[in-house]
């Protein structure tokens, strides 16, 4: 069982190494780096190249990881029994199974996707702690012991918003997705616009990453961002004469595809505007 990539995702060496080492040590795969590189999507052709169903499980800010394994819904039961309802004798009725219970129950190895488990608060890893070692939980109103028929492929992502626990991260085989570099960046846009013109392409990332490496960016575009751009670049039938760009117009074509806050835009604005005026 091993992965190499997929036609529709471009994987470096580095990281088919990463995720095929979890996989041979049956450890979470702790995936980190920029919103928009690709870490989410990672799960979903992981278990499409191996053949296996995948159980996402999305963090917010208000998840607990109790909810991961389960939910005992006591309003429902209480107001059930007020009505004289006969599934009040059954405390199973009021269970609600989490993703971890269903990757746990499922006869067939899957893959679990926790994805963003920065957004939660620091606790959240530390309370998953037992699950991830023992791969085990126990349901304390049914008296049951819940474990894993087959120990799930589980990824996990950060956009390292904040540290996460050791003792979590020692349970992890931690990969670091670098950004693209131009070359793997072109075999990324490919993929998604095959056939595009080379040198719409190559004068499109160059002044893409001159973005990305502008001094006083709030933030950088992602990847997801760029493929959007060349997406709009297409379909305006753009050519590389269509982004030249000069003093007096500083921001991209089409620059709302790749700077998503004010300050940016005012950075290219304030840019233009002393170009004009050392004329």
């Amino acid at each position: 069982m091993k992965f190499e990539g997929t036609k529709e995702y471009v994987a470096t060496e580095d990281l088919t190494v990463a995720v095929n080492a979890a996989v041979a040590l049956e450890r979470p795969l702790l995936v980190k780096g920029e919103p928009g590189t690709g870490k989410t999507e990672l799960a979903r052709q992981v278990a499409d190249a191996l053949g296996l169903r995948m159980i996402e499980w999305n963090i917010k800010s208000t998840t607990k990881a109790q909810q991961g394994l389960y939910e005992y819904d006591a309003v429902s039961r209480l107001r059930d029994s007020q009505l004289g309802d006969e599934r009040v004798h059954d405390i199973s009725n009021y269970i609600k199974r989490g993703k971890l219970w269903e990757a746990f129950e499922s006869d067939e190895k899957v893959v679990l996707l926790i994805d963003e488990i920065d957004k939660a608060d620091i606790e959240f890893p530390n309370d998953l702690l037992q699950e991830l070692d023992k791969m085990e939980f126990h349901v304390y109103e049914t008296g049951q012991t819940i474990r894993a028929k087959q120990r799930p492929i589980m990824i996990i992502t950060s956009n390292n918003e904040k540290e996460l626990p050791d003792a979590f991260l020692r349970r992890c085989f931690f990969h670091y997705i670098r950004f693209p570099d131009a070359d793997t960046m072109k075999k990324i846009v490919e993929v998604h616009h095959p056939g595009i013109k080379e040198q719409l392409l190559t004068t499109a990332l160059t002044q893409f990453y001159e973005i990305r490496d502008m001094a006083g960016l709030k933030k950088k575009p992602s990847t997801s961002e760029v493929l959007d751009w060349l997406k709009l670049l297409l379909a305006e039938d753009m050519d590389p004469a269509d982004l030249k760009r000069d003093g007096v117009n500083a921001l991209p074509k089409l620059h709302g595809a790749l700077l998503k806050n004010e300050q940016d835009v005012h950075l290219f604005e304030r840019l233009a505007f002393m170009a004009r005026s050392g004329r």
